[in-house]
């Protein structure tokens, strides 16, 4: 009988590292995965509606908020990755300073346009970079020349030409061909995202879906981790 595919739901933070990694987990086990990715708010609110799902890789708070409610196992949930979040420019492109908090606020205003992740999907990134300028007291000059996006990367823009300056998690400025990451936000500024893995509580494929997040648990995992910027947890 053929084994069903091992249902996988995940925000952005990890999905280099996923699809990176599930070539070799596939040819390893004899199983595949069938990764769904999306905004963070719209994955939750697919797990909350019952959409069947094996593995959920989500921000610790999401899986947290999934595990309360019972639509996520408690048992056999690992935290992976901590992800901080950094500023992208195009490959090649003039890096301005942004050591300093003061540093940093100069460069956000001096920039002609900036891509951000749209805080009504969920995202960490998004959420926290409005918290950031509004308390730089920035705010109205950066949301002026402001691109919001959602369901991809955004550090796309900047390698395209189409933006000077993107922040997100350093997790989804890495694997992007034609832009670089820039720094880390100032320490003051900083926020560092943990992302976990857990079983979904009607998870059809609950046996495999220990097997994928014990993987992703793996040393040969934590290179590829490290490898797109974050930390092992």
């Amino acid at each position: 009988m053929a084994r069903e595919p091992i249902k996988l739901m995940s925000s952005g933070g990890l999905k280099a590292v996923i699809t990176e990694l599930a070539e070799a987990f596939e040819r390893a086990s004899q199983h595949t995965l069938a990764p769904v990715f999306g905004p963070p708010t719209a994955i939750k609110t697919r797990i909350e509606s019952g959409e069947p799902v094996d593995v959920a890789v989500m921000s610790q708070g999401l899986i947290d908020d999934l595990v309360q409610q019972g639509k996520l196992r408690s048992d056999g949930r690992v935290t992976l990755a901590r992800s901080r979040l950094g500023l992208a420019i195009g490959a090649g492109a003039p890096r301005p300073d942004i050591s300093t908090v003061a540093a940093f606020r100069q460069t956000l205003l001096d920039a002609k346009s900036i891509v951000c992740t749209d805080p009504a999907g969920g995202g960490a990134s998004g959420i926290h970079f409005q918290k950031v300028i509004r308390d730089l007291g920035i705010a109205d000059q950066v949301m002026a020349k402001a691109r919001l996006n959602s369901g991809s990367y955004n550090a796309e823009f900047v390698a395209r030409g189409e933006a000077e300056l993107a922040v997100q998690q350093i997790s989804e400025i890495v694997p992007v061909k034609g832009a670089e990451l820039l720094a880390p936000l100032p320490a003051e500024l900083q926020l560092t995202t943990a992302f976990d893995a857990a079983i979904g509580a009607n998870a059809r494929e609950a046996a495999a879906a220990a097997k994928f997040i014990a993987y992703l648990a793996s040393a040969d995992a934590q290179r590829v981790i490290r490898a797109n910027g974050m930390d092992v947890a």
